[in-house]
């Protein structure tokens, strides 16, 4: 009898399907882990941050910058990894 928690996509696939399926979810569990991290890295440079766009004259924000790259990337990679993500788990 077939799964019926699955997604109706998800119950009649070959192996090699199941096998990228899963590829693809992993992929996706990475990509979360790794906006994870830099949530912690953004975090600590909104400290600095603040103080650089404080005091440093002109352009000269090299922490701002820095906070600016870490966010993009925390953006980046949940949104994908999100959508790498979705779908039934493999352990329910």
């Amino acid at each position: 009898m077939a799964n019926l928690s699955l997604p109706i996509e998800e119950r009649n696939l070959t192996p090699a399907q199941v096998e990228a399926l899963d590829l693809r979810r992993r992929r996706g569990t990475a990509l979360l882990t790794i906006a994870g991290m830099f949530t912690v890295i953004a975090t600590l440079l909104t400290l600095w941050a603040g103080q650089d766009l404080q005091y440093s004259p002109g352009f000269s924000r090299p922490m701002t910058y820095y906070f600016l790259v870490a966010s993009t990337i925390v953006i980046v990679c949940l949104l994908s990894g999100l959508y790498l993500r979705r779908g039934t788990p493999e352990i329910q």
